[in-house]
């Protein structure tokens, strides 16, 4: 007797080490229903923007990658050549290994501490600048953050908006340490 392998049954010989962080976003995101490249930066910045950044690029390099490893299959074409994705039951199994794998360590890539290392290369003016122009942009981000958590559908929702709230404010803190000559 020949027994014919799934996508989900080729996955779980390879294991999670083999689905990034970028991937898992998306997977996760498409279990809300099939979805747009577009659909998806949109989704990944409502739901993630405050902690976990998903580029137009990332999005449309991993696609035809979870594509081919049978996680997502190609759904509806839409207007202007726009083309819908869908979660395959592989891609379900997939994203709930990924779920329950352990996390590993998280990694800051924050372009605002970036600049600030290498803010001894700018002009007192342009340090200023920096200055003034990040506090502008955490302090929308704590805004938003305190209506998020006002508005959380659920108790996971209201955490990680709780935590964009103290990250907004620990930033606040950084830019408030840092005087001004």
């Amino acid at each position: 007797m020949t027994t014919v392998d799934t996508a989900a049954d080729k996955w779980d010989r390879r294991g999670v080490s083999e689905l990034n962080a970028t991937a898992a976003a998306l997977l996760g995101l498409l279990h809300d229903g099939p979805a747009t490249g577009g659909q998806l930066v949109s989704g990944a910045d409502e739901r993630f923007g405050a902690f976990f950044s998903v580029t137009r690029s990332q999005v449309y390099r991993e696609l035809p990658a979870l594509s081919k490893e049978g996680l997502v299959r190609l759904g509806k074409q839409g207007p202007r050549s726009s083309q819908q994705y869908v979660l395959t039951a592989a891609g379900k199994k997939a994203f709930k290994t990924w779920l329950t794998s352990e996390a590993g360590p998280d990694h800051l890539r924050s372009p605002l501490i970036l600049r600030l290392v290498h803010a001894g290369s700018l002009t007192p003016k342009q340090r200023g600048a920096l200055l003034d122009s990040a506090r502008t942009t955490y302090q929308a981000q704590l805004e938003e953050a305190k209506n998020a958590a006002k508005t959380a559908d659920g108790p996971y929702a209201k955490a990680v908006a709780e935590f964009a709230q103290a990250q907004a404010k620990a930033a606040l803190k950084l830019l408030d340490s840092i005087p001004q000559a």
